[in-house]
């Protein structure tokens, strides 16, 4: 065989391997249990609010991707066939309410629907950040 036959081989047996070695060490990697990790920040829905809403990118590289625990006073409770979102509106904004929204996990439905607006909760979920008029928890549990 020719040399250059020989290294185009080579060249795609390797891009081969890290193929499958891609596939399984980084796109099939397990997601981590949002409801069994550790909060990273533990705090008050109306203290996270404020960060967001006083300097965005601080609270975003502080809160963006992490776990957290927050105190909550429910004022709605928003749902259809596959959501629940659980609403703590703290501000009325130009164009509307704004607060934290907390996505359930679907387990944690039925005892969401059963919370009476006012009253209060500490839900545990993943910041996914801030859209301008609300800061976005996904994947949230109660812990109370």
């Amino acid at each position: 065989m020719k040399t250059w036959v020989k290294i185009l081989l080579g060249l795609v047996v390797l891009g081969i391997i890290a193929a499958v070695l891609g596939y399984f060490f980084v796109y099939n990697k397990p997601h981590k249990d949002i409801e069994k990790a550790k909060p990273e920040y533990s705090l008050q829905a109306l203290a996270l609010f404020n960060e967001y809403v006083t300097d965005q990118t601080a609270a975003g590289e502080k809160y963006n991707g992490k776990v957290l625990e927050v105190g909550v006073t429910v004022t709605g409770i928003e749902s259809n066939d596959t959501l629940v979102t659980v609403v703590s509106v703290l501000n009325q904004g130009m164009f509307g309410d704004e607060g934290i929204r907390f996505t359930m996990l679907e387990k944690y439905f039925e005892a969401v629907r059963q919370l009476e607006q006012g009253s209060s909760a500490t839900i545990k979920g993943y910041c996914v950040g801030y859209t301008g008029s609300d800061v976005i928890l996904e994947k949230c549990s109660i812990i109370q």
